[in-house]
This record gives C-alpha cells, structure tokens and sequence, in this order.
C-alpha cells in the first residue's frame, strides 16, 4: 500500500512527544512493508531519508512555521487564521499527492501541513485517515487549558478561530484516536461528522526486561519517580503536597525533566529536600531502572499519557491521576493505581500501601509488563491496516494520475 503521511512536525524537529509518535507511525508501516513517504514543514525545501524514513520538507506553508519561537501577535493571529485554511497549503498538497499517487493520505497532527490537505486529498479522490493527538482542531492553544483548568467544552472564543478547521474536518474519512477519550472530544463538537471513529493507542517496542520488578531490598526506601515537563498542568503540586504528607515514611522521589519560567525554577523547593532529587533531563531508558514506582499526576486531561506505556514496557507500575485519557491504561489492581486529579491525600494513600505491603510492586510489575504487550509495534501496525483497508473497501478511491508537471 502507498501511503502518504503529512505531519504537523516530523525529526528531528522535536517540540514535544508529536514528531516522536509520528516517526513510530511511519516506521511501523514501512516493517509492515508498506510504500510510506512523510511531507511535513520545515525550514526549507528537500528531499532525504531520515532514519529509513523517506521524508519531502517542504518550506512554511503559512506565514511561519516554528510557532514555539517568540513571534509578534498580528505573526499568531494570521498564523492561526490561515491554519482554518490555507490556499497556498491546499495547492502544494494536492502537488504531493498527486506526485506521490498513494492509495491513503495519513495525517499524523495537522498544524502546520494545514487541513486544506484534507480538502485537496478529496479533491483527488483520495481517502483520508487523520490521527488525534491533541486538542488544537477544537482549541487555538491545543490544549483546552484555561485559567489554571480544564474547559469542559470548546469556548466560544476557540469556536469562532477554528470554525474552518470543523468545516474541513467533513473531509476526514476515518478518524484514529489514541484513545476513546481524545476521539470522543472532538466527535461531541461536530468534528470529523463522515468519518469512522478508531482507538489505536501509541506503540511502543518491548525492551530487555525478562523478569518483574522485586520489593526494594531491606533499608533501602520506595522510590518514585515522575519524568516529563516542569508544569503546572502536570500536577507536580499534587506530588510535592503527597510528598509532603509522607514525611518521616520510607520514600524517596526521583523527578526527571525541565521546565521554563519561574515555575520550574521553584519546583524544587515545594519538595520535601532530604528525600527528593531532580535529575534533569534524563533518557527513560535510564530513568525507569533507577525507580520502583512512576507517578503520572497530571491535572491536564492528556489525550494518551505515552509516559505510562514507557514505564509499562519497563515493568514499572503507575499510579496515574484519573485525567483524560490515563484511565484507558492503567489498571487499577492490574498494573498500577488511579485517583481523583488533584487528590494528594488519595495519591499519598496510594503510595503509602506501596509502602506497607512492598510485594505489591512485583505483582504489578508482571502486570505492566503484560500490559505492554498491547502497545507491540506489529500489534499496532496491524491495527493501523485493518483501518486502511475498510477505507479501500468502503471508498473505493481512484488513482491519481502521475504528476507531469509542477501545475495545481
């Protein structure tokens, strides 16, 4: 099968877990043996195989492209009018597909590559599959964050600035979530109001852990352990306030990552100093060995949650914050523990079991490494085909006729 996948960023340009998941994608479908070349936006214009992956960059299609550089409001607010639709990105898209002539246009995000690729794909006769990741369709921050909460629906502000990003989205033939949660978000708004609804969680390849994890050794405490950014909405708060309650228990806490602003720099001071160390930015790889536990505390409502299946494949358990879609992973009793978004007193509870009963740690461990196995890349890519094919079946598209020259 072609298969054209246009993404919103693609590496090594890395803002976030996006461009990672998007490479995962793209390299299990060429193991799957299928004909796959990523177009995504970029600083210039070229053609290269970045790690195996076939990969056109293409200059800004908007009036910029790196919206994580600082830039001038009326710079955002025509950013964000033309990602509604944009008529340069609908002519350059339908030259790629018509180039590439694939059988289904994949979008991985769409910021950037614009949902004019949706308009154009149809145009061409061309299905569509669109993956979910964040919430931008439905809010100009792609967050759906406001004022230190989450917004239950899309205000009217967000409405009004992504009123063309829902008109487009009739376009989309089958939709991919990561989870029901993130899905379900955008088809109670009216988004995607033709296209099938799928949950395909992101996938992640199994690592060199044969046996479960054990109790910690007799004197040595219960570590755990939070690694992502240093922000508020990843309730950090929650974990420094459980942290505190626990005083004078048998625990340490390991917190790896970063952050910005005055926030981050304070962090370490809301911890209790004689029993938590941050490590800075540190590979998981070399993260999840160090801990016995991983804490997921986000207040944010997180469409998928990549950290846990990360911990997953390395037989940690988790205690995750009910929020968004972290529920769909864990399994409470399986593989780890859930409890209400900003409950410290629920979290500290949580942990101070783990304390009191350490076998615990190696009846989850075996959980979670079960749990992995659900997130095999063969697994997901099998997936991903079964929807790809319902799409053939059902659209019957035509092929598009090898471009001849550089017109629309």
């Amino acid at each position: 099968m072609r298969i054209l996948m246009a993404c919103a960023a693609f590496p090594p340009f890395i803002d976030g877990g996006g461009p990672i998941s998007a490479m995962i994608v793209a390299k299990l479908l060429l193991a799957a043996g299928h004909d796959v070349e990523v177009v995504n936006v970029a600083g210039e214009d070229k053609h290269e195989i970045f790690d195996g992956v076939p990969v056109h960059r293409l200059r800004s299609l908007n009036i910029d492209w790196n919206y994580r550089l600082p830039r001038p409001a009326w710079k955002k607010l025509v950013w964000h009018a033309l990602e509604n639709f944009n008529p340069r990105a609908f002519l350059a898209m339908r030259r790629e597909i018509r180039r590439v002539r694939p059988d289904i246009v994949l979008t991985d995000s769409i910021e950037n590559i614009n949902v004019a690729t949706w308009a154009a794909a149809k145009s061409l006769g061309v299905p569509v599959c669109h993956i979910l990741r964040s919430t931008f369709l439905l809010c100009w921050k792609g967050s759906m964050w406001r004022n230190g909460d989450n917004c239950a629906r899309a205000c009217s502000s967000c409405r009004a600035t992504s009123y063309g990003k829902k008109l487009m989205s009739r376009f989309v033939d089958a939709v991919v979530g990561e989870t029901d949660f993130i899905a379900a978000r955008h088809f109670s708004e009216g988004y995607f109001p033709h296209a099938t609804s799928h949950c395909i969680p992101g996938a992640i390849a199994p690592r060199d852990v044969p046996l479960p994890r054990m109790a910690p050794r007799e004197g040595r405490p219960l570590r755990l352990g939070f690694i992502g950014v240093h922000d508020p909405i990843k309730g950090l708060d929650t974990l420094a306030a459980a942290a505190h309650r626990l005083k004078g228990q048998a625990v340490e806490f390991l917190i790896a990552g970063t952050g910005q602003g005055d926030y981050a720099a304070a962090l370490p001071d809301r911890f209790p100093q004689e029993n938590t160390r941050f490590l800075g930015w540190v590979q998981p790889d070399a993260f999840f060995p160090q801990i016995d536990v991983l804490v997921v505390p986000s207040v944010f409502r997180e469409p998928f949650g990549r950290v846990v299946i990360e911990a997953f494949v390395h037989g940690v358990p988790v205690i995750g914050a009910r929020s968004g879609g972290i529920p769909e992973t864990i399994e409470p009793g399986i593989n780890g523990a859930l409890y209400a978004p900003g409950d410290d007193g629920a979290l500290a509870q949580h942990i101070t079991e783990f304390v009191q009963n350490p076998e615990r740690i190696a009846t989850l461990s075996q959980g979670a490494l079960a749990a992995a196995r659900r997130y095999a890349p063969e697994r997901i890519a099998s997936s991903y085909e079964a929807v790809f094919a319902q799409l053939l079946r059902g659209a019957q598209p035509r092929r598009v006729p090898m471009i001849q020259d550089a017109s629309p």
